[in-house]
């Protein structure tokens, strides 16, 4: 066997086994809503039945009431009532409405051929085809043949005969209304459970997935745009939504109204119904085969639409980026392609479904009607033939009513074949391991942190950093320092257990972090970031979180100590006022001075500063430099620094390269080793009118 063989199998079992696990997984929570899909199911049963009823009126109506003048004799009687009809100064009564006892002075029959009925005085031998030769009707069976003498019936006289029907009819009628009203309101029930059910099982899924990916571990998204988280959680959901709101409805409502045809159908004719149910393996063979061939389209689509939102994500992101630089047509270009695959995939899906569905649905529909009329055969279709008129149109109309929920089945297994691979994906996502939740809380720790010999690589061998070594003391302000990529960003993600060392331990207040559930590691450290991050909502929820240990009262004092009242009490709503995504209508510093008014609410033990100044213009900084001061107070401060003149008064400065220290110390200390910090030191102050500055510093 070839590879591509070899490939192709295990790519079949493996989706195979997918495609049962997805199954299973949705069965589970529709089974947490298993009373009302249950009650659900009962009313669509109630409401079919009723409306499966009636054909068998139509029937009843036709053979007994509009057929049934023909069918039966009539008698002569002497008993006056609402069932009799007088005719040539007697009255006639149908047979089945003779009341036993009722004593028949004669018989007579009402035979119709053509356009005309006939009037005979008496009974026929056998019925058959019939033919008119004067006065005379005569009836053909085969070799046996026979003529009785008839009276043609006025219009007048043919209605007085139908007079005694026509309350049967209306009642008929009545009943059959009365059960589509009955059968209405049913069906109403049945959507609307269904839809209940369908949109809570929906809001579960989405809330699982959400609350998921806020415990999936950051490597995942280091791997995965944002735009592709959010297509699982918004288009994939609610591809899904489609499967439980449309898809199973109509499979539930296929289902038990085809069991109703088919019961309804052997009741009438055994032997024609049980061929009719050849129609049931042809629908599963083919449901086998649309499902293999669709579900590869499905895959790409999906993946394809994942793309394109991740594509949308990341052009809103960098629009200014776009614009500067003259990217728009390069970025069109390559969403272009994009679209245009899950253009032709789409088309493909499309013409697999005009080649397969509809075509289908008529080909079995025809084949089931030749089989009728091939069984019934070519006689059968006259009056006083092998069956009764009602009974061939009872049959024709559960044929068509049978190919209706086929016809909808059809037509949303491509919905079906799409929820099944969005919610493969969205199981994937939910399948990722996830942190544990730690219950509980844990006392405020103090701040002594201790790197011992630590090694770290994001890949197998390709070490970031390199037998890593520092202790931080509480209350310390240590200062990390280097060119992209010596490894200060990785060394905050361990400390937060981002990540975890491949070699080495992290020692907070002697206890190695490993042994530490994440969330209570978490919860005594803060940081704030080059590029803050504002949640949508006021100033005050961008302090506390919705955190309900935060009163209103720490809020405010947390912004007043770090110097941010001096602008919010000018603005219209004060701490009150709104804040968009990302707080775009604030300024960097204003935007800085609210994340450390947050990092300061929290109260956290280990604090860090990722480059918090590097975007702040002169003027602020002293305004933020002060504000860093009231935040660093009592707690361990990591600060990441381009600007090192924002680090001359930590307590120890580490100078990275290539993930290893290759300096530590003060300020003065690395001055006056005149090297790597020296050098930097040097190349930002400027070599004019600051060397003096610079000597200064390293000779004291």
């Amino acid at each position: 066997m070839s590879n591509q063989a070899k490939d192709s199998v295990q790519y079949e079992v493996v989706s195979e086994e997918s495609r049962k696990k997805t199954t299973r997984l949705l069965f589970q929570y529709a089974l947490r809503y298993k009373k009302t899909i249950a009650i659900a199911l009962i009313l669509l049963t109630v409401a079919v039945v009723a409306e499966l009823a009636g054909p068998f009126l139509a029937k009843r109506l036709i053979d007994n009431h509009i057929v049934g003048v023909d069918s039966y004799p009539w008698h002569i009687t002497t008993e006056q009532g609402t069932d009799t009809v007088e005719y040539g100064g007697s009255l006639y009564k149908r047979s089945d409405r003779m009341s036993a006892g009722e004593a028949s002075l004669g018989e007579a029959r009402i035979l119709q051929v053509g356009k005309t009925f006939y009037f005979l005085e008496g009974s026929i031998d056998f019925d058959g085809e019939r033919r008119i030769a004067g006065n005379k009707m005569i009836i053909r069976n085969g070799e046996q043949e026979v003529s009785y003498d008839v009276t043609p019936l006025s219009l007048s006289e043919l209605t007085s005969f139908y007079q005694p029907e026509i309350k049967y009819i209306v009642q008929l009628l009545a009943i059959y209304l009365g059960l589509l009203i009955f059968a209405s309101f049913f069906q109403y029930g049945k959507s609307y459970l269904l839809q209940v059910a369908a949109n809570r099982i929906i809001q579960n899924i989405r809330l699982d997935v959400f609350q998921h990916i806020q415990k999936v571990p950051i490597q995942y998204f280091d791997n995965l745009p944002a735009g592709k988280v959010v297509s699982r959680i918004t288009n994939d959901t609610e591809a899904i939504r489609e499967l439980y709101m449309k898809v199973l409805a109509v499979l539930f409502t296929s289902v038990i109204y085809m069991t109703g045809v088919f019961v309804a159908l052997f009741l009438l004719d055994p032997t024609l119904a049980s061929i009719t149910l050849l129609v049931v393996p042809f629908l599963i063979v083919w449901f086998i085969l649309y499902r293999k061939f669709a579900s590869r389209y499905n895959h790409i689509i999906r993946s394809r639409l994942s793309d394109i939102n991740g594509k949308i994500n990341e052009s809103i992101q960098g629009m200014r980026i776009i614009q500067v630089f003259r990217r728009k047509k390069a970025t069109n270009d390559e969403f272009t392609a994009m679209n245009d695959e899950h253009f032709k995939y789409q088309n493909k899906l499309l013409s697999l479904n005009a080649l397969t569905s509809h075509n289908l649905v008529h080909t079995l529909r025809n084949i089931a009607f030749v089989v009728m009329i091939w069984y019934f055969g070519g006689a059968s279709l006259g009056v006083g033939a092998v069956i009764s008129v009602g009974l061939l149109y009872a049959f024709v109309d559960y044929l068509n009513r049978l190919f209706n929920p086929v016809t909808d089945v059809v037509n949303q297994l491509a919905v079906l074949q799409q929820a099944q691979v969005a919610a493969e994906r969205v199981f994937e996502l939910l399948d990722e391991p996830g942190e544990e939740v730690a219950e509980g809380e844990i006392e405020r720790y103090q701040g002594d942190v201790s790197f011992k010999n630590v090694w770290f690589a994001y890949k197998e061998d390709e070490y970031v950093l390199k037998n890593i070594s520092f202790e931080a003391k509480q209350g310390e302000t240590i200062a990390l320092v280097g060119h992209t990529g010596s490894g200060k960003s990785s060394i905050m993600n361990l400390l937060f257990r981002f990540y975890d060392p491949n070699k080495g331990s992290i020692v907070i207040h002697n206890q190695d972090i490993k042994n530490m559930p994440k969330q209570h590691l978490r919860s005594h450290m803060g940081i704030v970031l080059q590029d803050p991050f504002l949640f949508t909502g006021s100033i005050a929820s961008n302090v506390s979180l919705h955190d309900p240990r935060i009163s209103r009262e720490q809020v405010m004092k947390a912004l007043k100590e770090v110097g941010a009242d001096s602008f919010i009490e000018s603005l219209p709503q004060g701490y009150d006022e709104p804040v968009i995504e990302k707080g775009s209508t604030l300024s960097a510093g204003q935007r800085q001075l609210i994340s450390f008014a947050r990092a300061l609410a929290f109260n956290p033990a280990i604090l860090i500063l990722d480059e918090a100044t590097a975007n702040i213009d002169s003027e602020t900084e002293a305004l933020i430099q002060d504000a860093l001061e009231v935040l660093k107070k009592g707690r361990t401060t990591f600060i990441i620094a381009h600007r090192l003149s924002t680090i001359v008064n930590a307590d120890q400065i580490i100078v990275l390269e290539r993930g290893e220290i290759l300096e530590r110390g003060t300020h003065l200390d690395l001055l006056k080793l005149r090297g790597k910090y020296y050098q930097m030191y040097q190349m930002q102050l400027g070599q004019t009118g600051k060397e003096l500055e610079l000597t200064e510093q390293v000779s004291m």
